[in-house]
């Protein structure tokens, strides 16, 4: 690491620590309410205590176990259907109109139709991570293709190129910078999907602890909860960056 990129790291350190000296200050001297915003010590305690009593576990395993699972379906469903648009016309015809009406509006309102479709276990929290992923790859895909140089293309077919060099040599290479290059949003876009539908209608997972919060005007367990998705998407992204890095040495 850098000099440069250490001297960064330690003045956004210094930075966070002073905004949590002077919420914790504000909050011990009652110029902040704590009911409505507890200080930062007691959201630690409240973290600690979440993972003391070991019930937590159960509620992250769900909403990960939705969020990689709708983000997996997602990612596959979305770059078929992105390929298949940009390579045959008519799929193309069909699936772009759909997709561009789908992507219109905020599919997140679809959480309360797919709990009466699906239930409120994990399917339904599955199929509104689904749904926000698949469109946001289909438009990767779609895009990167669609931005292939044509005479890149016609060249490659002179020179005796068949569809899977094509495939392989060209589009591949495209769409994979594309894809990649969306992979942090739709990992947000996951934990969206499966916090968003257990809060709606569920009986474990993070968003069902926020739901039971809000319920119960628990401020510190709703930050406390806040802080932890937080935690495991900057997790995911930092995953994400690094596999980007490597898949993309190419270029």
């Amino acid at each position: 690491m850098s000099a440069a990129r250490i001297w960064l790291t330690v003045r956004r350190l210094i930075a966070l620590a002073v905004a949590l000296g002077l919420w914790e200050a504000l909050a011990r001297f009652g110029v902040l309410d704590p009911f409505y915003l507890p200080p930062p010590s007691q959201v630690a305690l409240t973290t600690y205590e979440l993972f003391t009593d070991g019930g937590i576990w159960t509620h992250i395993e769900a909403t990960f176990g939705a969020a990689l699972l709708g983000l997996a379906l997602g990612v596959l469903v979305g770059a078929l259907l992105g390929a298949g648009a940009a390579l045959l016309p008519w799929v193309g015809e069909i699936l772009d109109p759909a997709m561009t009406v789908l992507n219109a509006v905020p599919r997140i309102i679809l959480a309360p139709l797919f709990v009466i479709w699906f239930g409120i276990g994990i399917a339904s929290k599955v199929a509104v991570t689904f749904v926000l992923i698949s469109v946001l790859f289909f438009f990767a895909v779609y895009a990167g293709i669609k931005e292939v140089d044509q005479r890149l293309v016609e060249r490659v077919k002179t020179l005796g190129g068949g569809r899977s060099v094509l495939l392989r040599e060209v589009y591949l290479p495209a769409v994979t910078a594309w894809a990649l290059s969306n992979l942090k949003v739709a990992v947000g876009f996951a934990f969206t999907g499966a916090v968003v539908g257990e809060f709606v209608a569920s009986s474990r997972g993070l968003g069902y602890l926020l739901s039971f919060a809000q319920s119960t005007y628990n401020a510190s367990l709703t930050l406390a909860l806040l802080l932890l998705i937080i935690l495991f998407v900057f997790l995911l992204f930092a995953l994400a960056g690094k596999l980007e890095k490597r898949l993309l040495r190419w270029r």
